[in-house]
């Protein structure tokens, strides 16, 4: 019997090693870390050179509160985050997760209105769907009812427009004219709720769980940097699963040449080597802020040394082994092969995402893109199979979490053709039982 318990009675086997793109469970089969965990195991698994750094950091010291020392790891890193980062945004502030990191920009946006005189800005304006944490402040700017509705008494939900799921109403991506569309949601909100109220815009730059991989209509992002310009609102960038790399640039953003007021990454930021996440924010907010009488905000782990060494090392990969341009290559042939099996599946309603974020969806008819019957628990189904073949994939409701299915397949950024070989025999194994059991058809080749 476990005593430990995490978030239902799903039942799996011990892990007993893993490297690479792959893990082992005790038992001694082998799966295929087809989704990086959550998103998470950018390098892969067990890598050398950050398992090195580790101990070199533990033999020195694993833990040194950041009121009492500044240390080296924090600092190496910290520079090497502004480095990386937009020109004007050198300031870092590190947390141990995804929710940390969004809570602090929350935190920081309205410290820095109050800083300048706006104190009656306070509203955070997001997307739904859409999921950025799990702490109380993370998630009133989350749009996904499941996670967040039974603890709406708690806190004060903050407003949402529509993401740009411009497959579902029927547009195209492609047309500048659908990215006005949805980023025009943004100042009829900013409008309605009154602008002197409205501290922040958070958008994913690419979907994560809750949209499964969404990328914006053309034009949408530069067009919400200019709403937010007009009308004195913070945007930020919750680069929590698409930083980091993995979508074939560092930031997710640097595919439309945007830059944010701040920006939230963890996840790929320490490769599941080490809890890590990061806040980085433009100078004058921070400094501001400062000015202002402190940051009123922090974390016991926060720039902890250990997690800061490992941290440097996972960068260090990304960069020593080319690991962002792999993640283009290589996720340019994945989404190739993965619309390929729209041709033998016809319940594969939609293939989306950018460099090694991506994900399918599947649908009870493609030219309506209505969902699945919700009995069917597709969602869960089809991963439980793929697990059951040694393939892990990861999924989510996508319309609203309470219905429609969409599966995140988002290997290590270290994965090779021979790799993605392996995934697409998994998949297409599993998608034949699913379909047999579901009383789906399927087609031609795959």
């Amino acid at each position: 019997m476990s005593h430990l318990f995490y978030q239902s009675r799903l039942a799996r086997p011990a892990l007993d090693r893993a490297e690479g793109i792959y893990m082992w469970d005790q038992s001694g089969k082998r799966y295929l870390d087809g989704s990086s965990g959550a998103m998470v195991s950018n390098i892969g698994h067990s890598n050398p050179a950050v398992l090195e750094a580790m101990r070199r950091q533990m033999d020195r010291s694993t833990f040194g509160y950041r009121l009492h020392f500044e240390t080296e790891a924090s600092e190496a890193l910290a520079a090497k985050t502004a480095e990386l980062s937009p020109e004007g945004m050198n300031k870092v502030f590190f947390v141990s997760g995804g929710s940390e990191a969004v809570e602090s920009t929350l935190k920081l946006a309205r410290q820095y209105a109050i800083a300048m005189g706006q104190g009656q800005r306070y509203k955070t304006i997001s997307r739904m769907p859409s999921y950025h944490g799990s702490t109380l402040g993370a998630l009133a700017v989350t749009g996904y009812d499941p996670l967040s509705v039974p603890f709406d008494p708690m806190m004060e939900g903050m407003p949402k427009i529509p993401a740009p799921r411009a497959y579902l109403d029927g547009l195209d991506a492609d047309d500048p004219a659908t990215g006005r569309h949805y980023a025009d949601m943004l100042e009829d909100k900013i409008l309605s709720e009154g602008p002197e109220t409205v501290l922040a815009f958070i958008v994913e730059p690419v979907g994560g769980a809750s949209t499964g991989a969404l990328v914006p209509p053309a034009g949408y992002m530069q067009r919400i940097r200019e709403i937010c310009d007009q009308y004195g609102v913070l945007l930020i960038h919750d680069e929590v699963m698409s930083g980091g790399g993995r979508t074939g640039r560092f930031w997710g953003a640097e595919h439309w040449d945007v830059v944010p007021d701040l920006i939230a990454i963890s996840k790929g930021f320490g490769g599941g080597y080490v809890p890590l996440g990061a806040m980085v924010a433009r100078d004058d907010i921070v400094e501001a802020v400062l000015d202002a009488g402190g940051f009123l905000h922090g974390h016991t782990y926060a720039g902890n040394p250990l997690a800061c060494a490992a941290g440097v090392a996972v960068v260090e990969e990304i960069e020593r082994q080319g690991l962002i341009a792999n993640a283009a290559q290589m996720g340019g042939l994945l989404k190739s092969r993965l619309k390929g099996l729209m041709n033998r599946y016809p319940f594969i309603g939609d293939v989306r995402g950018k460099g090694l974020l991506l994900a399918f969806e599947l649908v009870s008819d493609r030219a309506t893109q209505a969902p699945l019957p919700k009995g069917l628990n597709a969602f869960q189904r089809l991963v439980d199979i793929a697990y059951d073949k040694g393939l892990i994939i990861y999924s989510r409701r996508t319309r609203g979490g309470t219905e429609g299915d969409h599966f995140m397949v988002c290997p290590p950024m270290i994965v090779t053709e021979e790799g993605i070989d392996e995934i697409m025999d998994g998949l297409r194994a599993s998608l034949d039982q699913f379909a047999a059991e579901a009383g789906l058809e399927t087609g031609g080749a795959a």
